[in-house]
């Protein structure tokens, strides 16, 4: 939970909006990566789609006749390249048009893995205003436009453009370069919801914010993979501060939903067996272990003893011989 605006606590994760620009998310694996690289080579050779372009929720929206000289060009780069030079070059030639331009062309980085180019045309491109063409562009063509964001450790959540999937691209790109404080900036701001609670708790959990993470998930239940992953992160940051009650129930209720994903329930699994562990340290307290004496007092015992018997035995060989 967060501060409100009435003083009161509201949730980060609970998105009360009808229509949202997030779809469905994914755990990801080994074998699912590799299953979905080679689906989606598959379907861009036969539907004829390069699958280094950005990726678009169905069709790419067709061009409206008689549309301008900056549509056509912005239409071409954004769905029929897959060089965001050209988007940059656009942004050179039509500068009321650049802060769209930068934004899509870091998408287009980000899809390629270059984080730290990405991370800086996403900035430039939301520090620059476009003009009222260039928003009547994206809001009749670009809505379709989906970018696959990773907003924790092996969760994606496919986003359709938006202000979401513009700071959650930005907030990736910063925790890939250890830029945490940053990260969080990054999303602190935007709409509650599932995937942009993950992104903010992932990076706090980072900076050692376990309290915030806790306060941030509580009445938290496990309704999908999101919420599991989120619950997953809720535990260790009560691991970390030694509530292993409320960790403990947190990993129950991962586990409680069955169709929950194989990776998540393993990971929970395993973060149970680690926190028995910890567990076990915290209750074997000094008193229950007895420690070794120091090898100093073990070597003078060891002299006393044989001392003691040394004088026994002189003094019974003296009265033997009469002395």
């Amino acid at each position: 939970m967060t501060q409100g605006p009435n003083g009161g606590f509201v949730s980060i994760f609970h998105d009360t909006r009808d229509v949202t620009p997030f779809r469905e998310g994914q755990i990801r694996t080994p074998v699912r990566g590799l299953t979905d690289g080679l689906g989606g080579a598959l379907s861009g050779v036969l539907i004829g789609r390069n699958a280094a372009r950005l990726s678009v929720s169905g069709d790419a929206p067709r061009l409206k006749f008689l549309a301008s000289r900056q549509s056509r060009l912005m239409h071409d780069a954004v769905f029929g390249s897959s060089d965001p030079d050209r988007l940059l070059s656009l942004a050179r030639e039509f500068p009321g048009w650049a802060g769209l331009c930068y934004v899509m062309s870091g998408l287009l980085v980000y899809k390629h893995g270059g984080y730290l180019r990405a991370s800086e045309l996403l900035q430039r491109g939301l520090a620059t205003r476009i003009d009222d063409d260039a928003s009547q562009f994206s809001a009749q063509y670009l809505g379709r436009v989906v970018a696959r964001v990773e907003v924790a450790e092996r969760v994606e959540v496919p986003v359709l453009f938006s202000e979401e999937s513009v700071f959650l691209a930005l907030s990736h790109c910063l925790r890939e370069m250890g830029m945490m404080e940053a990260a969080l900036e990054a999303v602190v701001s935007l709409p509650p919801s599932l995937p942009s609670a993950l992104a903010r708790c992932t990076a706090a959990f980072a900076l050692g914010r376990y309290r915030d993470v806790v306060i941030w998930t509580n009445g938290l239940l496990n309704t999908d993979d999101l919420s599991a992953a989120l619950l997953l992160i809720r535990a260790r940051a009560q691991r970390a501060r030694g509530d292993f009650d409320s960790a403990q129930n947190a990993l129950k209720e991962v586990l409680r939903r069955k169709k929950t994903s194989l990776a998540l329930r393993n990971d929970a699994l395993t973060d149970r067996a680690l926190l028995a562990l910890d567990q076990g340290r915290f209750t074997l307290t000094p008193r229950s272990r007895r420690p070794a004496p120091p090898a100093e007092l073990e070597s003078l015992e060891v002299i006393r003893k044989d001392a003691e018997m040394r004088r026994l035995w002189e003094n019974d060989f003296r009265q033997l011989g009469g002395e």
